[in-house]
């Protein structure tokens, strides 16, 4: 049994997985209200983020509402048949895969006499076991206090007792419920203050990685897609990368060389999912800056999956919450990967209809179609770059050096007084480029 940390599920736990199928009875048929995918799929994905922490699911399955009750969510009838197979089964956890109030939460854990959670919750869980860096944990714990401190719903008796006030004319004091949600308050006021700091230096990183000349790039895309894969095939690192829903929590930053010699920044951030809480956009906002201040964004879409298209629009909505649109945000280039888990006809089909201009076909797991999106990248980088020529002493070497720093050498010619040479400069190169070699174009 491992503790992951405040108020987290030790492991390994017996679950049961629901995913309930919340409908509305119109005129004619009943509509799911959560109709961007099937209901087998969304199970299929919260299975997933079970097994990320390892969990033992002893039972799962879709269960309709036709009308959803205030106080459990379920009917009583339906109640009183899971808390059978509960009992008899010897559950330690419950996963909804639904968002559940306070009152829902607290009820259904007293009728089914076991722990109960819900989306958020199980989210939260991966992201505290997968937290590495001081400031993944600092937003985890953010995110956790901010959703648990909607949960003081009285569920226990002490939260009913009240703290005499000072003074013989002293009021009735503070309830216990009161008194704990100011301590969280506290708590995430601290925190707040710790990530503020967190985001003050990552901006004086990001300032600096501004006065060098390499454009940073930016991995997106839904949870699972091949992100880390394919940072790992462009970048020949070793980060963390398995088949695995939220497998990479913490950013990390490498530098890549493109075909033409151009260095880039590539990033590799955390997975988006679906239905994902605002607050817990909001707290690891700190890490998803990176995106924000990306000169290119790659969406990394699988493909493979069924769910593909509701998965990629996902991914768009999370972008646009974060402020990142076609109209204020960086360009976007579709990588479509693991085209290796295709019907090789299909698969035939995707690459000839991709184009010099559409999405970029690959499998990050076997390198196909690397090239093609290496050229992409290079092509886009180099669109805003100016080609100059310039003329500088033989004598004067320390600027002969910066020239290969602030520039890509394209060509070189050396005479006996001059060095004669074409270079590439970046866009963001092209101001104190000038400004330094003024005297030598």
């Amino acid at each position: 049994m491992k503790d992951t940390g405040v108020d987290r599920l030790p492991q390994p736990f017996r679950a049961m997985i629901l995913e309930p199928v919340l409908q509305l009875r119109g005129e004619s048929s009943q509509a799911d209200l959560r109709g961007n995918r099937s209901p087998e799929a969304r199970l299929e994905e919260a299975l997933g983020l079970s097994a990320a922490i390892n969990l033992n699911i002893a039972h799962s399955g879709v269960v309709r509402v036709n009308s959803p009750k205030p106080a459990t969510l379920f009917g009583d009838g339906k109640v009183a048949e899971l808390a059978g197979i509960v009992a008899s089964e010897d559950l330690d956890l419950v996963v909804i895969d639904h968002p559940l109030t306070p009152v829902q939460q607290r009820n259904l854990e007293r009728r089914l006499k076991t722990k109960v959670i819900d989306r958020t919750g199980l989210i939260l869980e991966i992201f505290g076991d997968r937290a590495r860096t001081k400031e993944g944990r600092l937003q985890v714990d953010l995110a956790h206090l901010t959703w648990q401190k909607s949960r003081l719903v009285r569920s226990w008796t002490h939260l009913e007792r009240q703290r005499g006030g000072a003074g013989f004319m002293g009021g009735p004091g503070e309830t216990q419920i009161e008194a704990d949600r100011r301590q969280i308050q506290d708590r995430i006021i601290a925190l707040q203050k710790q990530l503020e700091q967190v985001r003050r230096t990552r901006d004086l990183h990001r300032k600096k990685r501004k006065k060098i000349p390499q454009p940073v790039v930016a991995l997106v895309g839904y949870t699972n897609a091949g992100k880390s894969t394919l940072f790992n095939r462009m970048t020949e690192s070793d980060v963390f990368a398995k088949d695995l829903l939220f497998a990479t929590l913490d950013p990390t930053l490498r530098k890549v060389a493109l075909p033409h010699g151009k260095e880039i920044i590539l990033s590799d951030t955390v997975g988006f999912i679906s239905d994902l809480p605002t607050h817990l956009v909001a707290a690891f906002r700190a890490t998803l800056e990176e995106v924000l201040e990306a000169d290119l964004i790659l969406h990394v879409r699988d493909i493979s999956h069924p769910d593909t298209e509701a998965q990629a629009e996902d991914v768009k909505k999370t972008l646009t919450d974060l402020g990142v649109d076609a109209l204020t945000g960086a360009p976007i280039i579709e990588v479509w990967n693991k085209i290796d888990c295709l019907d090789p006809a299909y698969r035939d089909k995707l690459l000839e209809d991709a184009g010099d201009e559409g999405p970029i076909a690959l499998s990050a797991l076997t390198g196909e179609g690397i090239e093609q999106l290496y050229t992409r990248v290079d092509t886009f980088m180099a669109q805003h770059d100016d080609i100059l020529t310039v003329k500088i002493p033989v004598a004067d070497g320390a600027l002969l050096a910066k020239l290969y720093q602030m520039a890509e050498v394209l060509e070189r010619t050396d005479a006996e007084d001059f060095v004669t040479a074409e270079v590439r400069v970046s866009d963001k190169q092209r101001g104190p480029f000038r400004e330094l070699y003024a005297a030598y174009l």
